[in-house]
């Protein structure tokens, strides 16, 4: 199997690459097209990006997560939910990295067959990063008036918030 995991990408461009001379495409330039296409695409987005990472800061030095803890922590308790996970469920639909860092962390404390770490995994997979994607993907195409999407994508993932937490009853 590490063999073929070596040999797998060498394999895939050999196989493009002798398709396109096929095909009698130059293949060289083409490649480069799309070098320049997707610095162009870098270029774009890198605001979106910026001021997305600035906001993240913004609100996780504002301590808002502490007050929303300590506000949710009587109703939680009594639904049978981990209050070691609301700080990844809050920040799942803004940050994708800072939720794996709550659940890394999450997996070093109860270990990922606990049922907090099944919960965090189970919770992982049942959310987006909506606000991450709207800023991002909006941003790149300068599309300013989101409409519905922004509550159809929060609502999307409190019903997953949700799933999880029944799933996760439900199943471990």
């Amino acid at each position: 199997m590490e063999i073929i995991s070596k040999i797998i990408l060498p394999i895939f461009i050999f196989i493009i690459v002798f398709y396109g001379v096929k095909k009698k495409i130059n293949v060289y330039d083409t490649f480069l097209e799309g070098a320049k296409e997707g610095l162009m695409t870098t270029f774009s987005i890198f605001p979106a990006v910026i001021a997305m990472i600035f906001a993240i800061n913004i609100f996780l030095d504002s301590n808002f997560l502490g007050f929303v803890m300590k506000a949710l922590s009587p109703i939680i308790g009594n639904i049978n939910v981990p209050l070691e996970i609301i700080p990844m469920a809050i920040l799942r639909p803004v940050s994708g990295t800072a939720s794996l860092a709550i659940m890394n962390d999450i997996f070093k404390t109860f270990g990922p067959d606990s049922f907090v770490g099944r919960l965090a995994s189970i919770l992982q997979g049942c959310t987006d990063t909506t606000i991450y994607v709207i800023a991002l993907y909006f941003g790149t195409v300068k599309i300013t008036k989101i409409r519905h999407a922004l509550w159809g994508g929060l609502f999307a993932d409190l019903i997953g918030i949700i799933a999880a937490i029944i799933l996760t009853n439900l199943f471990f």
